[in-house]
This record gives structure tokens, C-alpha cells and sequence, in this order.
């Protein structure tokens, strides 16, 4: 009898939530003090976690779920990395290329975002404030986006959280179970 898998994306998408939630906590400017707190969490739970999960998805055979969570726990990695080597004075970095790194992931985002219109509304919303954050981080708009990292954070957590609901209570969680390309077509 074949051993029943987790589902990985309950995992993934809370790691990226929680870090998610605390950065823009601080890019907010919500909180003011202590922002290297984020680093542990990008090393492990954003990070780790999500590349745990999506290694997960990939033996389950979803692509979808394996390049998003590996790409994004490549990015608390690379985050966890560039603020350490700063604070270690080991390299420097330019706003400029900071700025080209948070729309590279927004292009990224904006492209799965895309494929999201195949799957459910708690993803669609995920991805679309998601590239919306990474974009006003981009521009500089620091405050802003994160008030929307904040709203993505929030999303990411119902998501994941729906996803347990659903085979715990064996019934179907609002925003997972309808395709919004799907609705759209039934208003028609």
C-alpha cells in the first residue's frame, strides 16, 4: 500500500509568509528596531523551508510549486547572504542593485502570477500583491510596499492555512477550489 505525501505547500507558504510579515513590518516602518531579526528567518524558515518544500513538490511532480518555492527560498537565501556579508563589510551594493534584483523577482513573480489564473483565487491574490511589492520595493517606495508585503504575508498564511483546513475537515476552503479564469468565464 503506498505511503499517502504531505502536501508541501502549507510549509512553504507559511515560511514566506511569517518572513514576509516581519520585513514588511520593518519596511513599513511599523517596527523600527531590530530588522537583523529577519535574517535568521530568511536563512531558515524563508529560505530552508521553502526550498525544502519545493524539493517536496518537485518529487510530486508539481512544477509550478517547485520553481516558486525554490525560487523564493533562493531569495531569502540570497537576502540572508547579502545583509550578512554587509554587515560584515565584506561587499557593498548599490541601491541600484538592490533595486535590480526586486524587479528581476517581480518579473518572475508577474509571469507565475500568469499561471495562477489556472489554479485558484488565494494564489492569484498571492502572486498579485506579491509582484506588486516587489515592484514598489523596486522603485524605492519602501513604505508602501510594505504595507502590500504585509496584505501578501496575510494571503500567503490564508492560503496555506485553507489548504490544511481542507484535509483536515475533508470541505472545501474559500478561494481554493475556484479557478479565476474559470469564473470569469462562467460570468460571461
Amino acid at each position: 500500500m503506498p505511503e499517502k505525501a504531505a502536501n508541501p505547500a502549507p510549509l512553504g507558504l507559511s515560511g514566506f509568509a511569517l518572513t514576509t510579515l516581519v520585513l514588511s513590518l520593518f519596511n513599513a516602518h511599523i517596527i523600527t528596531a531590530g530588522s537583523d531579526v529577519v535574517v535568521g528567518l530568511a536563512a531558515f524558515y524563508g529560505g530552508l523551508a521553502q526550498i525544502v518544500a519545493g524539493l517536496y513538490e518537485w518529487r510530486s511532480g508539481n512544477t509550478f510549486g517547485y520553481a516558486a518555492f525554490f525560487t523564493y527560498g533562493a531569495f531569502w537565501e540570497w537576502y540572508f547572504i547579502t545583509v550578512l556579508l554587509l554587515d560584515m563589510h565584506t561587499i557593498s551594493v548599490t541601491s541600484a542593485a538592490i533595486s535590480a534584483v526586486l524587479a528581476a523577482f517581480g518579473i518572475f513573480t508577474f509571469i507565475f502570477w500568469i499561471y495562477t489564473f489556472r489554479l485558484n483565487w488565494a494564489l492569484w491574490l498571492v502572486f498579485l500583491t506579491l509582484w506588486l511589492t516587489f515592484f514598489l520595493l523596486a522603485a524605492g517606495l519602501t513604505i508602501v510596499g510594505g504595507y502590500v508585503g504585509i496584505i501578501t504575508a496575510l494571503l500567503a498564511w490564508y492560503t496555506a492555512f485553507a489548504m490544511v483546513y481542507q484535509e483536515i475537515f475533508n470541505r472545501p476552503a474559500p478561494l481554493l477550489n475556484s479557478q479565476p479564469i474559470k469564473a470569469k468565464a462562467a460570468m460571461a
